[in-house]
């Protein structure tokens, strides 16, 4: 898909190398991606990254990756500093949306961008909050275990599409095992109650998802998470509608840090929205 659009700016889709570029602007305003996130996220859907150029030179993006046929995300909406008030953000935002054809789009907006999606068509569901501090000296807590990329990911991507408006079995899939990413379960009584994936980010550790049936589950896989980082930089990403979630992140003694709008443009399926306590990426949902 290519759009050539006025002021020489033509919007196609991006390649994971384009990405590297992308996520290097991201860092710049401070939204600290993941170190290897872009392979996971084009798993999921590789037609969903769009980059406009002027040129040859990119100066803005936007992703918008579909989930099924119901369901979209949003993100990654940046002009280059030196090139922005001049349209090419809303022309590659227009160009791009078109990819999530009838379904409902999701996406997590920063404070000053939230106006403007409402005048998009989105309406806000409530707030994320990221919360970062230092990760505390923890032992891996009874029942916490590695995930096992193959035995289980049947149960993990089941509990995770208990806990999203969509299945993603190629996105878990990839994200459970990608470089630098550690994935810990949950188990009580031969059940799963839980799991989380924590990876190195250009600021801190990120950790997301955080998905548990109680604050309990939580509070352990996030000790699993982080044995053997004590000391370093850590951020959690929890939805606001969660107040255990929210008191759990105070007791781990992170502080807000950083806010988001969780919007959408139309309804989305029911899911476990107590059992998120960490949301997994503001960036693919």
């Amino acid at each position: 898909m290519t759009s050539p659009v006025s002021h020489d700016l033509v919007v196609s889709q991006a390649s994971q190398d384009d990405w590297t570029v992308i996520t290097g602007w991201a860092a710049a305003e401070g939204w600290n991606p993941g170190l290897s996130d872009a392979p996971s996220f084009f798993a999921q859907d590789p037609d969903g990254f769009f980059v406009g150029r002027i040129d040859g030179e990119p100066v803005s993006a936007v992703s918008v990756v579909n989930y099924g046929a119901d369901y979209s995300f949003l993100g990654f909406y940046l002009v280059r500093p030196d090139l922005r008030g001049h349209g090419h953000g809303i022309t590659t935002w227009k160009t791009a949306l078109a990819h999530a054809g009838t379904r409902t789009v999701g996406l997590d907006g920063v404070v000053a961008q939230q106006d403007n999606y409402r005048r998009s068509g989105f309406h806000p569901a409530h707030r994320t909050v990221r919360h970062s501090g230092v990760a505390p000296v923890t032992a891996v807590p009874r029942g916490v275990r590695p995930v096992r990329p193959v035995e289980d990911l049947g149960a993990v991507t089941a509990y995770d599409s208990a806990c999203f408006p969509a299945d993603r079995p190629r996105f878990v899939e990839r994200w459970l095992a990608e470089d630098g990413h550690r994935a810990v379960a949950r188990v009580t009584g031969g059940r799963l109650t839980g799991y989380g994936v924590i990876r190195p980010g250009r600021d801190a550790w990120r950790v997301g998802p955080l998905f548990a049936d109680t604050a309990e589950d939580a509070r352990a896989l996030f000790a699993g998470l982080t044995a053997g980082i004590a000391g370093s930089e850590v951020a959690l990403d929890v939805p606001e509608n969660n107040a255990p979630a929210v008191a759990l992140a105070e007791e781990l003694g992170l502080t807000p840090s950083f806010e988001t709008a969780r919007m959408y443009t139309g309804p989305v399926r029911p899911f476990a929205a107590e059992r998120v306590f960490g949301v997994t990426t503001l960036e693919l949902g």
